[in-house]
C-alpha cells in the first residue's frame, strides 16, 4: 500500500494508526517495542522514528510504500 505524506516525515507509530494496521497510537507503540515492525528491511524498535519519503515500512504482512505529498 502507498502513504503520502503531508509533512517531511510522519512517526512511525503514528504511521500505522493513520493506515488502520493498529486501532490506537497505544497500540502502535507496542507493536513497534516488541520488534514487529521493519522500516527499509531492518528491525525497528523506535516508537517515534522518523519516516521520510521514500522508506519502505513492513509490519503484518503489508508493506507500506512512503510517498512524498
Amino acid at each position: 500500500m502507498d502513504f503520502t505524506l503531508k509533512d517531511e516525515y510522519i512517526e512511525l507509530c503514528k504511521l500505522l494508526k493513520a493506515v488502520n494496521l493498529v486501532m490506537s497510537g497505544g497500540e502502535g507503540k507496542e507493536v513497534v517495542a516488541q520488534g514487529l515492525v521493519q522500516v527499509n528491511g531492518q528491525l525497528e524498535t523506535r516508537k517515534r522514528c522518523k519516516i521520510r519519503a521514500g522508506q519502505t515500512v513492513e509490519f503484518a504482512d503489508q508493506t507500506i510504500n512512503i510517498l512524498q505529498g
